[in-house]
């Protein structure tokens, strides 16, 4: 299972593995608070994207789209993610407030669909 969840909510077992996807450490928090096995930046939107969408809820559909095209043109920053989400539960942590328009919530998506497409295809 992949879950997201705010840098800022405290860590339950539960979580699995846990990987920082922001660009920036988000603020406030140590590295012993927030409780990552990894950090992987170059898995999060590029800055000019970051910059451009700058959390305005009428940019997210073009936000979304172009993230996607970014994650397809680097998969080597989101194949370990990919790999921990296989051998276990995943929790992808981001530090922004919109709960439900975020990078982490476009890269639950991407990734499920990575694995679902690893998934052998059942003949009926």
């Amino acid at each position: 299972m992949i879950r997201i969840k705010r840098a800022y909510d405290p860590p339950a077992p539960g979580d699995g593995k846990r990987f920082l996807v922001d660009r920036l450490w988000p603020r406030g928090i140590g590295k012993e608070a927030l409780k990552v096995d990894g950090w992987t930046k170059e898995a999060a939107p590029s800055d000019g994207l970051r910059r451009w969408y700058g959390h305005d809820p009428s940019r997210w559909e073009e936000f979304r789209r172009r993230y996607r095209e970014e994650l397809e043109a680097n998969r080597a920053a989101w194949e370990p993610l990919l790999e921990a989400a296989r051998s276990g539960d995943l929790t992808l942590v981001y530090s922004a407030r919109d709960e439900e328009r975020n990078n982490a919530a476009v890269l639950q998506e991407h990734l499920e669909r990575a694995l679902d497409s690893l998934q052998p295809q059942l003949s009926p």
